[in-house]
């Protein structure tokens, strides 16, 4: 169970979730593998298929982005980063410790 910083307001936390690195990768695989996706499902064509050995690659690379931004957002939702809440359980370990 973690302590909220008193500092930190409630919309800093969807700040730091939304510009967190992860997030914005995360994001970045989902938009284009959507857009993988739904090329590969419109324009698989038959010189595609001759080109490929019959693998719609667009279909599967769209997907493997999806999963990818999946894992992506699943991890910065499961493990979210608070610098500001760890210097503050960091330090007041320390006070601890020193008195």
């Amino acid at each position: 169970m973690s302590a909220r910083h008193p500092d930190t307001p409630a919309s800093g936390r969807k700040a730091d979730v939304l510009f967190d690195i992860r997030t914005v990768i995360g994001g970045l695989f989902a938009v284009y593998g959507v857009v993988c996706l739904v090329w590969g499902l419109v324009s698989f064509t038959d010189a595609d298929r001759a080109k490929t050995g019959g693998v719609n690659l667009n279909l599967w690379t769209g997907i493997g982005m999806l999963l990818l931004a999946a894992v992506f957002v699943g991890w910065t939702l499961l493990r979210p980063l608070h610098p500001a809440e760890s210097t503050a359980d960091a330090d007041q370990a320390t006070a601890g410790e020193d008195a």
